[in-house]
């Protein structure tokens, strides 16, 4: 007989969850650590127990065994039988393969012998094997960890890596209990406790791995925290050169560290330091007509002793940092991120290249908790107008976006939405320049794109941040690592198709904890019946699986509450 429980468990791995059930919310806390949400429709969302999910959870501290009770105890029906046995073959998969580093030499202990002789016979682990150490034990060339890594992975095989690590020079770090302009400052619970996750007491089990908070809820300074245990020279890659900066802001402001210290990387200056921060852009920069191979600035990987490297924003790492990351398995790496999700499918590659998930905080849980502001997010839906409908069912795929992203019904939404909201710091989001240039103008607001300098970036944010600016329209240039504490409302008009990662981003671009515990307004614009009605459903999967609920309107609706609203 059926239960009154919210999940459904089917045979290929799809579990459906009712929006609607009691249970509904702790079912989905529960789920999202081990699997995938797919889509979310308004009454059953999908989600997928994927390898990736089941490892990831592994790499956690889960058992096969607490997976499978989890999904019981939320499962209307008996759990299939082929799913239990799923669960427990894909997450025993972890650990099988082992990497440690005896007597001078890398090795790679497998547990079974039968994948043993698998790994053995594979083409592609051939050239990095020197030679057997035993029945179940290879020695692998001292340069192919990163490598070895990446192929197991793709065999089915993830290996955890015991090799140790190179520890650095020493970095004389601690942080700060009280901060430059006078405040208190110490880590949070939850700070302490991913600090303390990556770190592991200093074990072989710690030292790499990914930690995924929220946006708002101060990935730097679990950072800075990870840099005051591990006590070595560290160097950070971040997004872009207001990135870069403010992480030197806040390492001066919050710890011992001085300005002859922490030193910047970038296309304006080449420094390197004791801490060094440096962005993707410059490490992935090539001169044109040179060979593909050849990345000028990948030297600063061997500046220094670097005893802790950190990729903030990991999701966004380029390709050919992976390629670079691969030869530094050696030193202690840190990913920080709010979601895991990448839009090119390489989740895997950060799993073995720079670590496991170590510590993952659901966003609903640190808002219950006031360490986010809480979200209100709603989806605002328009027409074409019928000069534009011809045009659209014509065009190209890629134009049919294009298109809807940038229909001119948005602009009266825009005005209008910000006339709702006449104390707030407001963000307008877009993907196309020529739809924000129209904005601006429209609004009388400052703009910032990718060919906005950064001098001008950096003093349009600050007085943002100062209130001198109530209104900022930005491109997706804005959409990592720029700390606006006061922004409370943001206005999507358009987006990266269907970015999951970006919807992330640019809500939290208003999760930073306000004054008064005012909550934050997140608008997303989207052309009804359209692609940019499409992607917009896709995008919104991540943040749905975090508990964000969006409320739908009709432009019209929308207009008449707030003309209604007025006459009161």
């Amino acid at each position: 007989m059926a239960r009154n429980l919210p999940a459904t468990v089917l045979s290929d791995g799809t579990i459906l969850l009712e929006v609607n059930n009691p249970e509904y919310e702790s079912a989905r806390d529960a789920i999202m650590r081990f699997a995938d949400l797919v889509k979310s429709p308004e009454y059953i969302h999908t989600y997928r127990l994927s390898v990736l999910s089941l490892w990831n959870a592994a790499s956690c501290g889960f058992t096969s065994e607490q997976v499978i009770e989890e999904l019981s105890s939320y499962s209307r029906y008996p759990l299939p039988e082929n799913i239990i046995v799923h669960i427990k073959d894909t997450m025993d998969k972890f650990g099988i393969t082992k990497l440690t580093y005896e007597d001078g030499n890398l090795i790679l202990i497998c547990s079974d012998p039968f994948i043993m002789e698998e790994i053995r016979r594979s083409d592609r682990m051939e050239p990095h094997i020197e030679r057997p150490a035993g029945k179940d034990s290879l020695i692998i060339k001292a340069y192919s960890r990163g490598l070895v890594k990446q192929i197991l992975i793709k065999m089915g095989y993830p290996c955890e890596d015991l090799a140790g690590y190179t520890e650095g020079d020493p970095l004389d770090m601690s942080l700060a209990s009280i901060t430059r302009e006078g405040l208190p400052f110490s880590l949070r619970p939850y700070q302490k406790d991913a600090r303390d996750a990556f770190w592991a007491g200093g074990s072989v089990r710690g030292g790499s791995g990914v930690i995924v908070l929220p946006c708002g809820a101060g990935k730097t300074v679990v950072g800075m925290g990870v840099m005051e245990l591990v006590g070595a020279q560290t160097l950070i890659l971040t997004t872009n050169v207001v990135a870069l900066r403010q992480w030197i802001n806040e390492l001066l402001d919050k710890s011992n560290l001085t300005e002859d210290m922490v030193k910047e990387y970038s296309g304006d200056k080449k420094e390197v330091g004791p801490v060094t921060v440096t962005t993707y852009q410059i490490l992935a920069y090539r001169k044109r007509g040179t060979s593909k191979e050849i990345f000028p600035h990948f030297d600063l990987f061997n500046k220094r002793n670097w005893g802790l490297i950190i990729y903030d924003e990991v999701h966004l790492l380029p390709a050919p940092v992976f390629r670079i990351t691969a030869d530094l398995q050696a030193r202690r790496r840190l990913g920080l991120t709010a979601t895991l999700v990448r839009e090119d499918g390489r989740e895997d590659d950060v799993f073995s290249l720079i670590g496991p998930k170590k510590f993952d905080k659901p966003w609903k849980e640190l808002e219950a908790q006031n360490w986010i502001a809480a979200a209100h997010c709603h989806e605002i839906r328009v027409d074409f107008p019928q000069d534009k409908r011809l045009e659209y069912h014509v065009a190209g795929e890629r134009d049919k976006y294009r298109i809807a992203a940038t229909n001119p019904e948005k602009y009266p939404l825009v005005k209008a939405i910000i006339e709702r909201h006449p104390e707030d710091q407001i963000l307008v989001l877009g993907q196309y320049i020529d739809q924000l240039e129209h904005i601006a103008a429209l609004l009388d607001a400052p703009m910032i794109y990718g060919q906005t300098p950064n001098s001008t970036r950096e003093e349009l944010y600050e007085k943002f941040r100062e209130g001198e600016i109530r209104v900022l329209v930005v491109s997706k240039v804005a959409n990592f690592a720029v700390d606006l504490p006061d922004a409370s409302v943001a206005i999507q008009v358009s987006g990266t198709f269907g970015s999951r990662q970006e919807e992330a981003q640019r809500l939290g671009r208003i999760l930073r904890p306000k004054p008064q515990g005012e909550s934050a307004t997140f608008y997303t614009l989207v052309t009804r019946n359209t692609k940019d009605q499409e992607f917009s459903q896709k995008r919104q999967l991540f943040l749905t699986e975090q508990g964000y609920k969006y409320t739908i309107w009709e432009s019209q609706d929308f207009l008449n509450q707030w003309k209604r609203r007025n006459q009161r």
